[in-house]
This record gives structure tokens, sequence and C-alpha cells, in this order.
């Protein structure tokens, strides 16, 4: 029987939730704090390759369900050359993704992924308007102090916050992330604005004249919209709100030599939103005894191999496995470490893999990336 323990997490995102639903299977108590009042429809639109479907999966037929419900099945994954518009690349999606890795390509809201996992803990297993003001640790727990002035003591913490992790700043000191001289723009629009487009159903990445420009879209709600995400290089531009505005003439200026069909998709965008793209190095320790670090908190990466939501959904199904193996509070910090030593190497793989962007560029083997099942990856092993 698993050894049972008072476990909180910081953040309430994707992969923070994960973790909560997975160690409160175990019959762990778990408290998830999050900064902000509610749960927000903020965010951007987000591609689940087969691997982060499957870590879902193993989370119960209510969060397998929901996702599929919301969830649009994208046909394949397209790679196009951004002025030929000639296809590079083509991976087989939907049925035949589930066929060959146990489960299928979602695209999705993050909100709607979100909203299915809170409905899978109870309404007081989240702690809204809690942000972190430091962490300390003794033999009696790790002690949490907010900027509300209020406290919690846990005998574990997963830090589950984000890129800007207060949890990471307390065990390893300040380190600001980079920005990476890139900037995103976002859009959706109904798929009827855009049925023309061939293949709209898939998912496409048209790669343009440096790995910093590209254009991908996918489909949304089912279908009914199209989601167009775009990235260009760009120093002046540093706001990293996923909220921020942009400038629709702006966006379709740095696309006008790109392929007409490309171009048709940014001609039928009303709005479009701004952000500046940041990261880290790979870190190289993500455990202090008993708090850890999971997704953006120890390893934040650029989209360009649209892991980051699925490595997050790893970390929280890999963790709670860990600490299942933890018979009293002395194994926690060696179940912390096994952990890490389980994810370390294959995030740091896709964190570098995306700074390069040239995963499927050309016709190639996603087997490495969508193969992997977090329920059942050898524990403490370089995966």
């Amino acid at each position: 029987m698993t050894f049972q323990m008072n476990i909180g997490i910081v953040g309430a995102g994707i992969g923070g939730l994960t973790a909560a639903i997975a160690l409160r299977a175990q019959g762990h108590a778990v408290t998830v704090y999050e900064q902000a009042g509610q749960f927000m429809r903020v965010g951007a639109d987000i591609n689940l390759t087969p691997n982060a479907v499957r870590a879902l999966d193993g989370l119960g037929q209510a969060v397998a369900q929901g996702i599929r419900a919301s969830g649009a099945r994208p046909t394949f994954r397209i790679s196009r050359d951004w002025d030929t518009g000639l296809e590079t690349s083509r991976l087989p999606m939907g049925d035949t993704a589930e066929q060959l890795y146990g489960a299928p390509q979602l695209t999705i809201h993050r909100a709607d992924v979100l909203a299915v996992m809170a409905n899978a803990v109870p309404a007081d297993c989240v702690v809204f308007s809690k942000r972190l003001r430091s962490l300390n640790q003794s033999d009696a727990g790790v002690n949490l102090v907010f900027e509300d002035g209020g406290q919690a003591s846990h005998d574990v913490v997963l830090g589950a916050d984000g890129i800007h992790s207060k949890v990471r700043t307390a065990l390893f000191g300040e380190e600001q992330p980079r920005f990476t001289g890139v900037v995103s723009f976002r859009a959706v629009v109904p798929t009827d604005k855009v049925r023309h487009v061939p293949e709209i159903e898939a998912f496409t990445k048209w790669w343009g004249p440096n790995p910093q420009s590209q254009i991908v879209t996918f489909p949304l709600n089912r279908g009914q919209d199209t989601f167009i995400f775009a990235t260009t290089g760009q120093d002046s531009w540093h706001e990293e709100s996923w909220t921020s505005p942009g400038d629709v003439n702006e966006l379709r200026s740095f696309y006008r030599d790109y392929h007409p069909d490309a171009r048709a998709l940014l001609d039928a965008c009303d709005s479009v939103l701004k952000s500046a793209l940041y990261e880290r190095e790979p870190l190289p320790q993500w455990s202090v005894d008993r708090v850890s670090l999971l997704g953006d908190a120890c390893h934040p990466m650029l989209p360009f191999m649209a892991q980051g939501a699925g490595m997050s959904i790893e970390d929280g199904v890999v963790v709670a496995r860990c600490l299942a193996q933890a018979q009293q509070l002395n194994d926690v910090a060696p179940a912390l470490q096994r952990y890490a030593a389980t994810r370390q190497a294959r995030t740091a793989e896709i964190q570098i893999g995306s700074r390069g962007n040239q995963w499927m560029k050309t016709q190639g083997n996603a087997d490495g990336v969508y193969g992997y099942d977090a329920w059942t990856t050898g524990l403490g092993q370089k995966s």
C-alpha cells in the first residue's frame, strides 16, 4: 500500500493538475495553490500529441472522454515549404496515430483541458489567489509562505508554477529567462473562412526562410475553427503576455512573400494576439530534499515541437509514480531524484530540439516523441 502523504503543488496549470489527479488516485492528500483568482480562459490553443493524450488517458475515463469531447483530431501532420508550398513531410494522424501509439493527436484550447482536469478533483483541492512568497524546509516538512501572509505545511512540495517559477527561485536562486528574439502571433478563425485552403483539417507547418519564421495551423472545436500560430524574429518586442493584442497588418507584412495558401490564412484573421517567446537552458538539478519542479518550472521550451504541454503532463505522471514508491518520509528525496533521473534527458533533448526548430521538417520518424508512455517507462532510467 502506498505511504500516504500531504502534498502541496504550486501552480494549477496542466502539469500541476496532472500530478494532483495522479497523486490523489494513490490516496495522498493534495492541495494545489494557484495565484490567479479563478480558472480563466487565457493561454494558447495547444497540440496534445499521442504521448500526451495517452498520459492523460491514464488519469481516468472522465479525463479521457472530456478532452476528446472538446478536441479536434487532425488528419495528418504536414510540413510545407514557405514559398513553393511543396510538401516536405507527411505523417498520418487520426486513427493511424491511435493504432500506432495507443492514443490520437488532439488539438484543443488549454482552458478546455484545464476545465476537464479541474472537474476531476474536488473543488477544495485547488486554492486560488495564493501567490508564493517563499518556502523553507526542515525535518518537520516544507513550509510555504504566501504573499497574503498565509502559510501552509506539507510533506512534499511540487513547483508547477511556470517559467517564472517562485519555487525554482527558492531552490536555486534568481535567474531570468532569456528572450529569444522571436515573437508569436495567435489567431482563431472560423474554418468556413479558410475552407478553400488545401487540407485545412490537418496540422500543417509552413517552414519559413529561417528557423524563426513559420506558420502553423490546426483545427479546433472539433473542426469548427482553425487556429493560426505564426512566429518571426523581432528584437524590439519583449511583451510576454498571452493576451496582448497585435496588429493584423503587421502580421501579414511579415509573411507577404509566403505561398498564397499560407497568406490566405492570415487574410482571414480579423484580430491577433502577440507575445514574445522566452526560454531557459536545461536545468541540471530539479529537486532539493522534499521539493521538486515540473513542467515549465524546470524545462520551459519553445513551441516548435509542440511539446510544452506534453512534457508537463508526462512529468506529472512520472513524479506520481516515483512518489508511489516512497514508504516513509525518508524515501521522498530519493523518489524525487529518481523522477528527475527519469525525465531530464528526454526533456532536455526536446528543449534543445525545439530551439533548433528542424524536427520533422523533412520526412522522418516521430516514434521517439509520440511513442513515449509515461505510465510504463522505466523509473530512474534515462529515456
